[in-house]
């Protein structure tokens, strides 16, 4: 069986962070395993209180994984401390990884900043040269890249000027243009649309987390980039469309739909 790790922050709520990874990678008949960066108390209406993982602790979980089930994919999500991700990156250097696909979580929805310049600074040189492949939405691209994003051109734009500080691919999330939903994939200076479809659910709690872990998942059962982007936009449309309606907030998906 093949196995996959996501390194991110706990959703008491279920909906996001390594809850909805692990629903992810299962509902693709893999094996998952979690290191967890944060405890969040969270639900659908937002988060309450945040308690960090000490990085000796991370260190010791990571160190516990790679030595037993060696993963065949790592999915990275909610980092929040310049430290904790330094203990990443030198752990996914000492251990060899593969099939690595980060999630720069590093602003919300509403557009505030979830990281601080200095732990930006850090994702920034010391994890994101590490991915095979990175998945900003529209806001974090414009932090990496210091490109203003309007247009489906912008984006463009945008994932030439990260693709100078990284060797991987990125994959700009392109939900929240005004006059699409499609999503660019930037691999190796070639640009590959791939056309979104915009479903009216407003349930749309762990949509991140949700993509980042199907592309990881596909990964790791041997798919190219682009073939796992695909197949996890496919998997992540079918969790929305299934309409499941949770919570007073913006709700959770349906992550098992398909069994």
């Amino acid at each position: 069986m093949k196995t996959v790790l996501t390194i991110a922050g706990s959703d008491s709520s279920g909906g996001a962070g390594i809850q909805a990874d692990i629903k992810t990678i299962t509902a693709h008949k893999l094996y998952a395993m979690s290191a967890v960066t944060a405890l969040t108390a969270q639900n659908t209406m937002g988060v309450k209180s945040i308690l960090e993982s000490t990085p000796e602790f991370l260190a010791d979980q990571l160190d516990c994984i790679f030595l037993d089930i060696v993963p065949d994919a790592v999915k990275i999500g909610m980092v929040s401390n310049s430290e904790l991700i330094r203990v990443i990156a030198e752990k996914l250097r000492e251990y060899q990884a593969k099939n690595i696909v980060v999630d720069p979580v590093m602003v919300a929805t509403s557009g505030s900043r979830l990281l601080t310049e200095g732990a930006q600074k850090t994702l920034i040189q010391e994890l994101l040269p590490l991915a095979d492949l990175i998945t900003p939405n529209l806001k974090e691209a414009e932090c990496l890249s210091g490109v203003e994003i309007c247009k489906k051109e912008d984006m463009i734009y945008a994932a030439q000027k990260i693709s100078e500080t990284i060797d991987g691919s990125v994959l700009i999330k392109g939900g929240h243009l005004d006059d699409s939903a499609d999503d660019l994939l930037y691999e190796k200076e070639k640009t590959i649309w791939i056309r979104g479809e915009r479903i009216e659910n407003p349930n749309t709690h762990g949509t991140g987390c949700t993509l980042s872990s199907a592309i990881a998942s596909n990964l790791a059962m041997g798919d190219t980039i682009e073939e796992s982007v695909k197949k996890a936009k496919v998997y992540l449309n079918g969790a929305l469309k299934n309409g499941m309606n949770l919570g007073h907030g913006s709700g959770p998906l349906n992550h098992c739909y398909w069994l």
